[in-house]
């Protein structure tokens, strides 16, 4: 059965269930056996119990018939909710036993008889809550991790990196706070659109460590960073990419791979807003006119950085420009962070399929632009690969981890349509064939075979597991720590 199948089947059979607890409740209250009650409906004592264990639903006017009976509106049999305590736990034992966590255990099915004593449903109620906390706080493999991440991938590659659904709503809600020119979001403009969803912004010094914001939902509240961070425009990011939860009606992520997907959509969402489509694409439309498309025009025309500029062109390059596009970037190691291509740039990926980790070839402009004196212009380049020749520009970021390079770029033909294009700089790349980057020469082999022995650097993430947590990488105690010392 199809999952969405099942999920009907599940809830149809639950809310069966839920009315004949109802029908129940009220029938003991009021003082009827089966047997007599069936009588005055019209209806064996033995059909109305196959009602009252969700077995069976009732016709409308054998519903209204028993309603009557037992002294209520047919409506306060229909209410969602359980009638009892004891019904609750019934009910929440049911919903457990059906889930796919334990089914996939393979044990037996415990009845909720009358039988069962509160305490012994109580903590059956209690084991199962745990077990569904843990799978939830699960770590995925990192094979996992790495399989979800590249379905993903797949997925934006088919849809030219562009979300249709998020654009209109990151649109509309930037026209209501009256942003509708080709400019920077203010922060000002960020902290009335929070208002508009019915948060505060409130800019705090003790976020925990490994949270980039916490949305207080109870009070309406979302604690960032101090105002007084370096550059600023991070923090318009990072506020609308909390916003971004409420905005798209996310659920608490019940896999890693559902972690993913929401990480993707906050982004995609504060680059929107940030850069809104209709504006944005006629910047870009108006640059490929003028053959002068730059990601560094439109990283300074939106006040954002070169790396979300570079992102935000992606999004909007094939859709409103028919250009096919990649973009990636790279650290100082030449290992992939991030990747993107729907151009046929030969990304190197592992055998799941997954680009990030790996190492490009040292002839790309991504690991060429490191090798300039002067690191803080654009650095425009040709390569030849075996899938053929692009166009590209790099650009070299800083960060307290170390140096990164951001390249975004098009096949040949499309290079006419940027700023650069007149470049000599020109490079063969002919990876994965180890003899063009990876195997050292046979002089350097002669020179120094056998007479060296390095001491490596670990990298911190090879033994480490993926983050756990209701929320990956969030301490939960901190977090919650965090929220009761400003909740007053």
């Amino acid at each position: 059965m199809a999952p969405e199948s099942w999920q009907i089947a599940h809830e149809d059979t639950m809310h069966k269930m839920l009315l004949g607890k109802r029908i129940r409740h009220f029938r003991t209250k009021a003082g009827l056996t089966l047997d007599v009650l069936g009588e005055r409906v019209g209806v064996v004592g033995s059909q109305l119990s196959l009602i009252e264990t969700g077995k069976r639903e009732p016709r409308l006017s054998l519903l209204q018939a028993i309603a009557r009976e037992v002294g209520v509106d047919s409506s306060e049999l229909l209410k969602q909710e359980a009638p009892d305590a004891r019904s609750a736990l019934e009910l929440e034992l049911e919903r457990a036993q059906r889930s796919p966590v334990y089914q996939q255990l393979k044990l037996p099915k415990v009845r909720t008889a009358r039988t069962l004593s509160d305490e012994a449903l109580e903590s059956l109620v209690g084991l199962h809550r745990e077990l569904s906390r843990r799978s939830r706080a699960a770590a995925a493999t990192p094979e996992e991790a790495r399989r979800a991440n590249t379905e993903i991938r797949m997925k934006m590659r088919e849809l030219g990196n562009y979300l249709p659904e998020i654009e209109r709503i990151a649109e509309d809600l930037m026209i209501g706070i009256g942003h509708t020119n080709v400019g920077a979001v203010t922060h000002r403009e960020v902290a009335v659109l929070a208002e508009k969803l019915g948060f505060t912004l409130i800019f705090v010094g003790d976020l925990p460590s490994n949270t980039r914001s916490i949305t207080d939902l109870e009070n309406g509240r979302i604690y960032l960073p101090p105002a007084s961070i370096p550059g600023g425009h991070g923090l318009r990011s990072l506020a609308l990419q909390a916003m971004a939860h409420r905005v798209l009606g996310h659920e608490r992520p019940v896999s890693y791979a559902e972690f993913l997907e929401q990480r993707l959509q906050i982004n995609y969402f504060a680059s929107a807003c940030l850069m809104p489509e209709t504006r944005t694409a006629e910047f870009l439309q108006q640059a490929k006119r003028q053959r002068n498309l730059a990601i560094e025009d439109l990283r300074d025309a939106f006040g954002v950085t070169h790396e979300a500029a570079a992102h935000r062109f992606t999004n909007l390059a094939t859709k409103h420009l028919g250009l096919d596009v990649h973009h990636y970037r790279l650290d100082a190691g030449g290992v992939i962070v991030r990747g993107y291509e729907n151009d046929g740039l030969p990304l190197p990926t592992d055998d799941s399929g997954a680009t990030e980790g790996q190492i490009v070839c040292r002839k790309w402009t991504g690991r060429t632009a490191y090798d300039r004196t002067n690191r803080t212009s654009e650095f425009y380049q040709y390569t030849d690969t075996p899938e053929g020749t692009f166009w590209s520009s790099a650009q070299i970021g800083e960060l307290d981890q170390g140096a990164f390079s951001i390249t975004c770029g098009v096949r040949f033909d499309d290079a006419k349509w940027f700023r650069g294009r007149e470049t000599t700089a020109r490079a063969v790349s002919t990876c994965p064939d180890p003899t063009c980057c990876r195997a050292p020469s046979d002089e350097l082999l002669e020179r120094w075979e056998g007479k060296a022995w390095p001491s490596a650097r670990m990298h911190a993430h090879v033994l480490s597991p993926l983050p756990t947590g209701t929320f990956p990488g969030v301490d939960d105690i901190a977090m919650y720590e965090f929220l009761s010392s400003h909740a007053d």
